[in-house]
């Protein structure tokens, strides 16, 4: 969708999944997967994005978020942003950082949009606006860092996009929701010939007749065919996972930091170690299996020009809505067993754990003074902590921060002042980096990241992009680590960095499996 600066109003048009359904030529009773099948549509596409709570309700999961084809982009990378016009095919570098070039360039477009919204569509998020990704590297754009840990990849640091149509899912009613801010009234890639059957005049309150279902599947079939639309090759594994640290050389480097915790450098320090494979395929259907067996709050798919993101995380980093500031980290995990008893064992070991809970305390205390920044003087609270919250492969101990954004800041002022999330670096934060910079062999590039969107109305949310999967270059990149501090146990540190991928990387080997 073209960029059109005399753009005066956000539409929004419902759909039922009966309506979408018929769209997909799909089973009208497979409504858990109609989403799915919607954004396979676009999944292919450069720069399509889902934002999807994978069936989960943690974190007040409801919607599902899908938005493709930008109008602009910002793009960063190796220290220079760059603004990109896909309407004119035209790109420059700019002055400004990441974040700071996200707000001028792209969200600046659309604030004008805000108070156009129908008060019936309110509770929706995001509707139109910017979305994308800042990886852990992007925080390089903002402090000085060594630069010893390797740097493989081609995804850049930083990619957003201007989006002025998404769909959006209620999972909670089960009406689909299309956006624009051009007035039409259904999705471009519904075009040509489903554009001439009219589904305005029926209420998704109400149902579609049969005659109209016979009449719209027989002339419209071919075209709404997801096999017709997508790619099907098969996707599997061709190398196994391997590590780029031993399990000698990990334990290592543990020491390491425990001589850094014990001058008093820093209290704590994230570390983590990268897995590689090879693969060939439709990594969009590797992420379908991985979302299934995770069900995760935050998970995305994001496909880029260099790379395709998929993150099936459990952790928000940063919300606003209607100037209320959230976030949630997580320290402290354990492994879930099929066990009951042995579970909640598990759990319980977890809650009264005095390690863990002081860990927690420190990146609570570290993300205080983070959001305080940008936050109203006296408005910064801690509503819940160490909070129990339990998922398919681990347990965590997750706390909530809240405060009031501050009038004079803006969502995106508040994600990059706390750019990248404490809970994933350390205390203090910045000698944490260096630390992590020196120990680990490679750059984070996506890995504990974030994949964000900020709407029209300055509603944002974002996740810490854990449990995270980045496919370039048929190779395949996830990550695992966790907080060390002074009582850390080297075996155990190790253990847990192997839980953590425990319904990842078994979960895409199995696809050689049903391959062979």
């Amino acid at each position: 969708m073209s960029f059109n600066p005399d753009i005066t109003k956000v539409s929004v048009t419902p759909f039922t999944q009966q309506q979408i359904s018929l769209f997909l030529r799909e089973d009208r009773t497979a409504a858990s997967t109609t989403f799915l099948n919607l954004f396979s549509q676009v999944a292919n596409c450069e720069w399509s994005i889902l934002l999807d709570t994978a069936g989960s309700k943690q974190s007040d999961g409801r919607f599902n978020i899908m938005a493709w084809n930008p109008s602009l982009m910002i793009r960063a990378a190796k220290g220079r942003t760059e603004f990109i016009d896909a309407i004119s095919n035209t790109s420059r570098t700019v002055n400004e950082a990441p974040f700071e070039a996200t707000e001028k360039y792209l969200h600046k477009r659309v604030a004008h949009l805000a108070n156009t919204v129908e008060s019936q569509f309110a509770h929706l998020p995001f509707l139109i606006g910017v979305a994308g990704m800042a990886g852990y590297d992007a925080g390089r754009f903002y402090e000085s860092l060594p630069s010893n840990a390797i740097d493989d990849y081609d995804t850049p640091d930083f990619a957003a996009g201007l989006y002025l149509q998404s769909i959006i899912e209620d999972t909670e009613t089960g009406i689909f929701y299309y956006c624009s801010a051009n007035g039409s009234t259904q999705p471009d890639f519904f075009q040509p010939d489903f554009s001439q059957t009219d589904f305005s005049g029926t209420h998704p309150s109400e149902s579609v007749e049969s005659n109209s279902v016979n009449q719209i599947s027989s002339e419209y079939g071919e075209y709404r065919n997801p096999d017709k639309l997508k790619s099907h090759n098969d996707f599997s594994i061709t190398t196994p996972f391997a590590s780029n640290l031993t399990k000698e050389e990990y334990c290592q480097r543990l020491a390491t930091i425990n001589e850094y915790l014990t001058a008093g450098d820093c209290y704590q320090v994230n570390m983590a170690q990268r897995f590689t494979a090879h693969y060939r395929g439709d990594f969009w259907t590797a992420y379908c299996r991985l979302r299934e067996t995770n069900q995760a709050p935050f998970s995305a798919y994001f496909h880029l020009p260099e790379g395709i993101i998929a993150s099936i995380s459990p952790e928000r980093f940063l919300s606003v809505k209607n100037g209320i500031v959230e976030t949630k980290p997580i320290k402290g995990t354990r492994p879930r067993y099929a066990d009951k008893c042995r579970d909640e064992e598990s759990a319980n070991s977890l809650l009264n754990a005095e390690k863990d809970r002081s860990e927690n305390l420190m990146i609570v205390d570290l993300l205080r003074n983070d959001i305080s920044k940008h936050c109203t003087p006296g408005t910064v609270n801690v509503p819940a902590l160490f909070a129990l919250e339990s998922y398919e492969a681990v347990h965590h101990l997750v706390s909530t921060v809240t405060g009031h954004l501050a009038n004079e800041s803006t969502p995106l002022d508040l994600l990059a002042s706390a750019f990248p999330g404490g809970s994933i670096t350390g205390a203090p934060k910045i000698r944490s980096m260096e630390i992590i910079d020196e120990l680990e062999p490679h750059r984070r590039n996506i890995y504990c990241g974030s994949i964000f969107y900020m709407g029209c109305r300055q509603d944002m949310d974002s996740s810490i992009c854990i449990r995270t999967v980045l496919a370039e270059n048929n190779k395949l990149h996830c990550w695992a680590g966790g907080g060390i501090v002074l009582d850390s146990q080297a075996p155990d540190e190790y253990q847990e960095t192997l839980d953590k991928v425990s319904k990842i990387i078994p979960v895409l080997a199995a696809f050689n499996e049903g391959n062979e």
